[in-house]
């Protein structure tokens, strides 16, 4: 220690020496505060890990819907009849269609595509074949004789899950039918699932090269595709609500990403041959979980308020001079 530094602390007064060890008591206990508050609470989760996790929890759940859509439907037997009545006879027209294909233009394809791509050929081929085959099949048949099934489907899955209040002002209902398939009685306005589409069938043309490029160019002809079918997942749901135009623009934008996903499974299933029919009535069923999901939540939130509000009122209704309602034995 030099000989300044020891003047100057033997000439500090006690005054300063306290005030010193005064300083570092405080700077002890904060150092020990801080160290326990950091024990008691833990860090945060990072949050440039959100964002991700977010997306991928909103496109998984959607891309559910028309998986969880051919689970409702096999378990419930009342479908059935709907399917077989309609879309039977057109599964039989598709097989027609995808026989003639794969007998025709399957091995002309292949033979070209095994050029670029080697032994994956096959599949890029195939999907190829499957998109001209629904190309074909949409634009002759899907839009002017499955809708209808389609609306029944969606409608009797809307009241199986409680929503009769959002049917019933736009078709007639036999509540006292044993099943939700026969309550449904007839539209009493325009009922669409989904619109006939032009531009989809452009799409499905004009994106059908994309199965050429190797690898990428198969599942991008499937989420571009998809993303358009996905938008048309809830217009019937729209209708039933009065969306106008503008207002279906607005709910389809907040919810693109997520119709991006339920579209691209729902266009892989229906480019299944035979089964493809049948995959729409499955992706309709699906469709109509979803929306009953989203009105839950809507309804829970609006009621919400609401029920916290009317507990008040309710203790209100007698006066303290009053004598209390009598007793009701409702075993109800």
């Amino acid at each position: 220690m030099s000989p300044m530094s020891t003047c100057q602390l033997t000439t500090s007064s006690p005054k300063d020496r306290s005030i010193s060890l005064t300083q570092l008591h405080l700077s002890f206990y904060t150092q020990v505060d801080g160290d326990m508050e950091s024990q008691n609470h833990p860090p945060q989760p990072m949050r440039p890990l959100g964002r991700p996790v977010n997306y991928f929890s909103r496109a998984l759940t959607a891309a559910s819907y028309p998986l969880r859509g051919i689970y409702y439907f096999l378990r419930h037997p009342a479908y059935y009849p709907l399917f077989i009545s309609r879309l039977l006879p057109l599964s039989i027209i598709s097989l027609l269609v995808y026989t003639i294909l794969f007998t025709f233009a399957f091995l002309p394809q292949y033979a070209f595509l095994a050029i670029f791509h080697g032994w994956g050929a096959w599949i890029n081929a195939v999907v190829l074949v499957l998109g001209e085959g629904l190309v074909i099949i949409q634009g002759l048949f899907e839009g002017f004789f499955v809708d209808e099934c389609r609306v029944d489907v969606f409608d009797a899955t809307l009241l199986d899950q409680g929503l009769d209040s959002l049917v019933a002002p736009h078709r007639l209902l036999f509540p006292d039918a044993p099943n939700s398939v026969k309550k449904l009685g007839k539209p009493t306005t325009s009922a669409v699932y989904q619109p006939w589409s032009l531009i989809q069938i452009v799409e499905l043309i004009v994106f059908l090269p994309l199965n050429l490029i190797p690898y990428v160019g198969t599942p991008a002809f499937l989420i571009i595709t998809g993303a358009r079918l996905g938008t048309f997942a809830h217009y019937r749901w729209f209708k039933l609500r009065g969306l106008s135009k503008k207002e279906r623009k607005a709910e389809i934008r907040s919810r693109m990403w997520e119709y991006t996903w339920f579209g691209t499974i729902a266009m892989l299933l229906e480019l299944v041959p035979i089964l493809s029919f049948f995959f729409l009535l499955t992706s309709t069923t699906g469709a109509a979980l979803w929306t009953a999901k989203l009105e839950q939540q809507a309804r829970g939130s609006a009621t919400r308020p609401t029920a916290a509000t009317a507990a008040p009122t309710n203790s209100q209704e007698h006066g303290p001079d009053e004598p209390p309602p009598p007793y009701v034995d409702d075993p109800v």
